[in-house]
């Protein structure tokens, strides 16, 4: 790994902890849990599964992330095998994003071959039962991230 590529990591886990603490402020109108009365007592502030202390509006967050010019200079999409065996399991990164993904576990066969499973599609909720009707894409395109 280059130093360039190191030097980005920071900023990304920077990014990405920024995003993850983002919190939208919900209403009443938009829980549809709300209208139930609850049937246990509630989690105390700030325990496991209850609301956050305070949070960071996500205007606010993207307006925290830096913009800077880009430079793709020596970035060769040449140099990024498409799917690999990082591990040696047999499984390449596909098949792999596929398994962690799944809503429900899809068998492996010989070679690592899948059948069955399904995954959920968190831009439009729809589920999927045939995982080659998925894209794996990349959450930062590579040439970004150079």
């Amino acid at each position: 790994m280059t130093l360039r590529r190191l030097g980005l990591l920071p900023a990304t886990l920077l990014t990405a902890l920024a995003l993850t603490a983002c919190t939208a402020e919900p209403s009443e109108a938009d829980d549809p849990k709300a209208a139930v009365p609850p049937t246990s007592t509630p989690a105390p502030s700030g325990a496991p599964g209850g609301p956050p202390e305070s949070g960071l509006l996500l205007a606010d967050a993207i307006r925290k992330i830096p913009l800077a010019e880009e430079k793709r200079t020596g970035y060769k999409r040449d140099s990024f095998k498409h799917w690999v065996d990082e591990d040696t399991d047999g499984c390449q990164t596909r098949q792999e994003v596929l398994i962690a993904e799944a809503v429900t576990a899809p068998e492996q066969g010989a070679r690592c071959a899948l059948t069955g499973g399904s995954w959920l599609s968190y831009y439009d909720e729809v589920e999927v039962t045939d995982a080659k009707r998925l894209d794996i894409d990349h959450m930062v395109p590579l040439a970004e991230a150079w």
